[in-house]
């Protein structure tokens, strides 16, 4: 299905591996100019060189930063048509294991630099009443994950964030949609559930691949998802069973 985005500009932010690079890679099939970041200037270039994408060096831990990857895209481009929302997530830890000190960073990474990211990118949407913003969030949104008490606490406050900003964009022709992964075969669930990942609770039975994910990202952002916004969507396999 031609998903009516060629030619359309994305920034895609920490897009050098994971998620992120897997939906860097979902836009540029569908013919979209895409720009993105790394912290590690030689691991972006080279994931762009691959990707066949502009890039640029951004600390997405830094709010500021994380604003002036997406005005870098904009002007790169000539204008932003879709942002991703992407970003490292917090150390992982207990609540018991964790130090008040470490919220305000964590805050800062998971909460305070998406939400710039956004700040950043919605004004030139709205003026071309055109726009989709898809962010990277997590099932832990939904259904705290054990030992991520960080994570799951800062990117709560991003996804009510985001679920305001929705309304208030909707009218412009902006959506705002939010993608919660469940476990993917991403270095990031390595470092913090091991090699093999438990995946009993899992109803597919396996952890998910990042290229079927960053197909999703792309649906999304396409010209058919203009009436679906405000959303925040499990990709997990099925492991979350609530109703709601």
């Amino acid at each position: 299905m031609d998903l009516g985005i060629a030619g359309r500009r994305a920034a895609v932010a920490a897009a050098t591996a994971g998620l992120g690079r897997a939906a860097a890679a979902a836009l540029v099939a569908e013919g979209v100019q895409v720009t993105i970041c790394g912290s590690d200037a030689g691991r972006a270039e080279a994931a762009a060189a691959e990707l066949g994408t502009g890039w640029t060096v951004a600390d997405l831990t830094d709010p500021e930063a994380a604003a002036r990857f997406v005005e870098h895209a904009r002007s790169a481009l000539g204008g932003l048509d879709i942002l991703v929302v992407n970003g490292p997530g917090p150390p992982p830890g207990t609540i018991a294991e964790t130090a008040p000190q470490t919220y305000q960073p964590a805050l800062e990474r998971s909460l305070l630099a998406p939400v710039r990211m956004c700040l950043a990118a919605v004004p030139g949407m709205r003026a071309q009443r055109w726009g989709r913003i898809v962010a990277i969030t997590s099932l832990g949104v939904r259904q705290p994950y054990p030992n991520l008490a960080l994570s799951n606490t800062a990117r709560s406050g991003f996804t009510g964030f985001l679920k305001t900003l929705a309304r208030e964009v909707a009218a412009d022709g902006v959506t705002v949609n939010s993608l919660q992964p469940g476990l993917h075969a991403t270095a990031r669930v390595t470092s913090v559930y091991g090699d093999d990942p438990v995946t009993d609770g899992i109803p597919a039975g396996c952890i998910g691949a990042p290229a079927d994910f960053g197909r999703i990202v792309a649906f999304l952002a396409s010209a058919h998802a203009g009436y679906l916004t405000g959303t925040a969507v499990p990709v997990d396999g099925g492991a979350y069973q609530a109703l709601l």
